[in-house]
């Protein structure tokens, strides 16, 4: 078989190959819509972890921690607005506005741990431990929640108390 043929031979293969690959992304984004924004969320949290410790250097944490709250603020309200959902804030409910602030509580709480740690601590040690916030949201959402965790979710947070563990020894 000559090269040429060896070539376009090698470029329909690869053609397949991604064109199977698509495939398979587009029906498992398909079948878990949510997947796709919630490995998003793990790469820009992974980011966040690296950006923040390279910029806390020689600034207070708590500095820190209120000027990257203020890009978020601007950059959250940017968003509603450039959807046009302002308007949608009257139909929001007490119940939902006050979960939404405790949610909010919570976050600056785990932020200010965050970024203190960061400021003291190696940030992959600083980041596996943040990321027990994991295993302990499954025990809280089956308290709180009420909802169901079969044995591979208990095993997976079993699993992922033992990583941090082993990786911060």
């Amino acid at each position: 078989m000559s090269n040429q043929y060896r070539i376009y031979y090698s470029g329909l293969y690869r053609a397949r190959c991604c064109r199977q690959l698509l495939n398979f992304a587009e029906y498992i984004c398909m079948q878990n819509i949510w997947l796709l924004p919630a490995l998003g969320s793990a790469f820009f949290a992974s980011l966040t972890a690296i950006l923040a410790k390279i910029g806390i250097a020689g600034v207070d944490s708590n500095v820190a921690t209120a000027l990257r709250t203020t890009v978020i603020i601007l950059f959250a309200w940017g968003i509603v607005l450039a959807q046009g959902r302002i308007g949608t804030i009257p139909e929001i409910s007490g119940k939902t506005f006050l979960f939404l602030g405790l949610s909010g509580l919570a976050t600056g709480c785990s932020w200010l741990c965050y970024f203190y740690a960061l400021k003291i601590g190696p940030v992959a040690r600083v980041a596996t431990i943040d990321k027990l916030s994991l295993a302990l949201t499954i025990v809280l959402s089956v308290i709180v929640l009420h909802e169901a965790a079969g044995p591979k979710v208990w095993a997976g947070a079993a699993l992922m108390i033992a990583g941090a563990f082993i990786a911060t020894r």
